[in-house]
């Protein structure tokens, strides 16, 4: 099992990646932060993911979904933000979010990255 500071080191390792953060979708805060704090204020991005969450769940629930998200993309001009639910127990109400560079990033590789950090990782 990985540590939050690992699995955040890990989740930098992944081809493009700019910055990562493990958040709490419960209250908007990060756990755990990696990246260049210049270029990118993974605080407020987290924040600002918790809402997209929250949004997608409360539509979700208004479908009558009886499903989970796994996860979220969103596409800007230049990078891709991917977001994933932990789904093990201990995780629940949390997040990986991971910034890539959308020239030098593979976001097929990157998603099963994720997927595989996110089964090591011990809240």
């Amino acid at each position: 099992m990985n540590s939050v500071d690992i699995a955040l080191k890990e989740s930098l390792e992944i081809g493009g990646a700019l910055g990562a953060a493990l958040v709490d979708f419960t209250s908007g805060m990060t756990l755990g932060t990696v990246g260049n704090a210049h270029t990118l204020d993974l605080e407020v991005a987290a924040a600002g993911n918790t809402e997209v969450i929250r949004a997608k769940l409360r539509t979700m629930e208004s479908l009558g979904l009886q499903d989970t998200i796994e996860d979220i993309l969103i596409t800007l001009g230049r990078q891709y933000h991917l977001i994933r639910l932990l789904q093990s127990h201990s995780g629940r109400g949390l997040f990986l979010y991971l910034v890539l560079d959308k020239g030098r990033a593979n976001l097929a590789l990157a998603r099963h990255r994720l997927r595989a950090i996110e089964t090591q990782l011990d809240v």
